[in-house]
């Protein structure tokens, strides 16, 4: 995962109101974890290094009884260095490492039952990770109407979607074609 787009991921969090390292890490889970993720470990010194070139900005606020917590916001050059990497052109088409097609590819080595359990296994995950998406997009879809940003987000939600009921539908594929070669 390249360190430079962790930078304008969270540059782009900071644009729909996430303030805080706990927020931008409490959004990045529950929004953009399907396709992007990032750590408390590199959301901290992501920010800072996010302040210490001009592109957003901290601001200690006060809280009653707690230690003060740190508001960044994205500043005039963090919006343009965010635009400039909007447009530009993807180099790169992503290499996903995915362990069931590592061990789907050395399957000979084992029991057909046992490759059918994996691939069962992760057809479950699937369908459960494709009801999450489903899920979020009937509440982007209910709530969140009104905002810019909404329909860009189911855009993305759309790609989870499709990508994951592909995968699904890729199981059951190759389970047929496990069980014809049993026979």
């Amino acid at each position: 995962m390249s360190k430079e787009n962790t930078q304008f991921a969270i540059l782009g969090l900071l644009t729909i109101g996430c303030q805080t390292g706990y927020s931008i890490k409490q959004t990045m889970d529950g929004s953009l974890n399907h396709f992007w993720k990032i750590s408390y470990g590199q959301i901290y010194p992501t920010l800072k290094n996010l302040v210490d070139s001009g592109y957003a900005s901290v601001q200690d606020t006060s809280q009653e009884g707690k230690p003060d917590k740190k508001e960044y916001h994205i500043t005039a050059k963090g919006k343009a260095a965010l635009k400039e990497w909007l447009q530009d052109p993807i180099l790169d088409v992503a290499t996903d490492k995915n362990e069931l097609l590592l061990k789907l590819f050395f399957s000979r080595h084992q029991d057909s039952a046992q490759t059918m359990e994996l691939l069962d296994s992760y057809k479950e995950k699937l369908t459960i990770r494709h009801g999450t998406f489903q899920a979020i997009s009937n509440r982007i879809n209910e709530n969140c109407t009104q905002d810019a940003d909404a329909p860009y987000w189911l855009m993305t939600l759309d790609y989870g979607l499709c990508t994951t009921k592909a995968a699904i539908d890729w199981c059951e594929k190759t389970k047929i074609k496990l069980q014809s070669k049993e026979r």
